[in-house]
């Protein structure tokens, strides 16, 4: 009897240490276990920067730490243990008033930050960004007619810089409150899902896409949306940022 209840044990052990990123039934890898940092590091870096914290089912960014001398990476984070091509991905977020922050796939690494190669999924405080942050300066280069505002390139869901969501189908909840994420990618078309609901789509490398890549703000960067794989990123803009629930899935 001790025998079987020590043999029954043990298998219990080894089912409890399946790896973080197994693959489950329905194709889903999570990314990030609720109560480590594991499989996560820093943009450039090989620990995670500091004030990233997980806790409670969280992974968090907190503005009072300040970085360490001898960290000489950025605090953009990257989930570094696979990258990943054709994918769905999905999370959940909130941020505080006047928060700012993005998601990147197909990033590589060895730049200044994920932003200059990478495509970003917007997430923004649209309301009361502008109210906080003067963007007069940073929208006129672009020729803005109006540069105090929050641009519609700019607002969340859209592919910064590059294609707008509808706003006619965005559901924003108000910072401090939990938005769900969902991005697809495919070759033949990319999805931007906000709490439900498909507000943008578009063809990656058509003409449309080129031409927009090369009259905007990428024109003056050769590598921006250049990777068609590669790590899946959180950015760092200053604010206190939540995310949970960080799962995907390769097509």
């Amino acid at each position: 009897m001790n025998h079987l209840l020590s043999s029954l044990l043990f298998l219990l052990l080894l089912c409890s240490c399946a790896p973080r990123n197994q693959t489950t039934d329905d194709g889903w890898i999570s990314l990030f276990d609720g109560e480590t940092t594991e499989g996560w590091r820093g943009y450039n870096a090989q620990e995670m920067p500091p004030g990233w914290v997980a806790q409670d089912g969280v992974l968090y960014f907190d503005t009072e730490v300040e970085l360490e001398q001898d960290y000489t990476g950025g605090r953009d984070i990257i989930y570094g243990e696979r990258e990943f091509d054709n994918f769905e991905l999905s999370l959940d977020w909130k941020i505080p008033p006047g928060g700012n922050s993005g998601v990147f796939y197909h990033v590589k690494e060895g730049y200044g930050a994920p932003s200059e190669i990478a495509p970003e999924y917007q997430l923004i405080d649209d309301e009361g960004y502008a109210e906080i942050h003067d963007l007069t300066g940073y929208n006129s280069q672009f020729g803005a007619e109006h540069p105090e505002q929050l641009q519609d390139w700019q607002s969340t869901a859209a592919n910064y810089a590059m294609h707008t969501p509808d706003p006619a189908k965005k559901k924003l909840n108000p910072a401090g409150e939990w938005n769900t994420t969902r991005i697809v990618y495919t070759p033949e078309r990319v999805e931007h899902w906000l709490n439900g609901q498909l507000v943008l789509s578009f063809e990656p490398y058509s003409d449309d896409w080129q031409k927009k890549r090369d009259s905007g703000k990428w024109k003056d960067a050769p590598d921006y949306g250049k990777f068609r794989s590669g790590y899946i990123a959180l950015q760092d803009h200053g604010s206190p940022l939540w995310f949970r629930n960080i799962k995907i899935r390769e097509l």
